[in-house]
């Protein structure tokens, strides 16, 4: 089995060198501050402390079903809206307006880093990111930039303004997992086989880690850059890893998602998440995360039991019964929270993202069912 060695990920000295803490938020000495977005009920089931009831938030919550989303947005690209820090505040504020939310995610773009590193990409409505030219030389990976704050400063502004309008509700930054953006840079954009991605994997392993890598260095400092501007969690989407076996995903993915996520530190709660990755929960909770997500496919309780008992877990109502009756929501949402109680951190979501087409009300009455159904005294 190849390893990747310590050589082959650059700049790891340099981005903790330019780590600072403006906001009082960030971690100092590797314990964060108490009081505030640090004492949410979110951050504190990411730590498996005990809070007053589990919090919920729901990935792609900002946006999707929302009118006001789609009005704000109207004839605004999507890199575009990425990068108006003034939208990009509107936009992670609405779900918490609307839902009461445990935790706001930033609203951004998995593909924002990579552009933001020289790589020729756009989000194509219908379709998502669609890079110009694939991934298939060496030349091509030297190509990828390395990245720092000034190159993504408008996320860096938008932190900032989001940390002073939420108060003590935490913000999470996020970032698209090594595996997850090469796919997408090797094979020009969404693939259901990922068969150029593996064909490359398998025939030139060196090459492979040698991209995977670059993109760690660039994830990382894009993470980094969110942590010194004040989010109190990150989360690491690698929303393709589950079309590899466990064989794989260690020998191609872990060491460079492991580099990502070590390199954060213990600072603020990182959770790691994947789609179809029930076989993978394992493997994924020893890349270094505090929280695992896990889809729809997967209990609670089971995927606890493959984690292990040292990481809280994040999830799963499986999205589509959002679109069901209210009777059947409930049912769902019960069964989620008995078998989330078997873990030793539980943060309530959705298995995959909110499908635009759900009723927001449905996510609202979501939200204030898990608070009613976990609600207990402060002691």
């Amino acid at each position: 089995m190849r390893t990747v060695s310590a050589g082959a990920h650059r700049g790891r000295g340099t981005i903790a060198a330019m780590t600072t803490d403006t906001t009082g938020t960030a971690a100092r000495n590797g314990e964060p501050r108490r009081g505030g977005p640090a004492d949410s009920p979110f951050v504190r089931a990411c730590r498996r402390e005990p809070g007053p009831h589990t919090p919920v938030w729901f990935m792609r919550q900002a946006g999707r079903s929302l009118p006001e989303y789609r009005e704000i947005r109207a004839n605004v690209p999507m890199l575009e809206s990425c990068r108006r820090p003034e939208l990009v505040t509107e936009i992670t504020l609405q779900p918490v307006r609307r839902h009461g939310v445990d935790a706001a995610i930033l609203f951004s773009d998995i593909v924002v880093p990579v552009a933001a590193a020289g790589v020729d990409l756009d989000i194509v409505p219908g379709t998502g990111p669609v890079v110009a030219e694939p991934v298939r030389t060496a030349a091509d990976v030297e190509r990828i930039s390395p990245i720092g704050r000034d190159d993504v400063s408008y996320v860096d502004e938008a932190v900032r303004r989001l940390v002073v309008e939420l108060g003590d509700t935490p913000l999470i930054g996020f970032a698209g997992a090594p595996f997850t953006l090469a796919s997408y840079l090797v094979e020009g954009g969404p693939s259901r086989t990922h068969a150029k991605t593996k064909a490359l994997m398998y025939g030139d392993p060196d090459l492979w880690h040698a991209l995977c890598a670059r993109l760690a260095e660039v994830t990382l400092a894009f993470l980094q850059v969110q942590i010194d501007a004040g989010v109190s969690a990150v989360q690491l989407f690698d929303s393709w890893a589950g079309a590899l076996s466990e064989a794989d995903y260690r020998r191609f993915v872990l060491p460079h998602s492991t580099y990502v996520l070590g390199g954060l530190g213990a600072g603020v709660p990182r959770i790691h998440f994947g789609v179809g990755t029930g076989e993978l929960l394992g493997a994924m909770g020893e890349a270094g995360a505090d929280v695992v997500g896990v889809d729809w496919r997967t209990p609670l309780d089971v995927a606890t039991g493959r984690i292990g008992p040292d990481k809280a877990v994040q999830g799963n109502l499986d999205p589509t019964v959002l679109l069901a009756p209210w009777p059947v929501v409930e049912a769902e949402v019960r069964r989620i929270v008995e078998q989330g109680r078997a873990a030793p951190g539980h943060v309530f979501n959705l298995g995959h993202g909110v499908l635009p087409e759900t009723d927001p009300e449905v996510l609202t009455r979501v939200v204030a069912l898990v608070h009613e159904l976990t609600a207990r005294p402060e002691r």
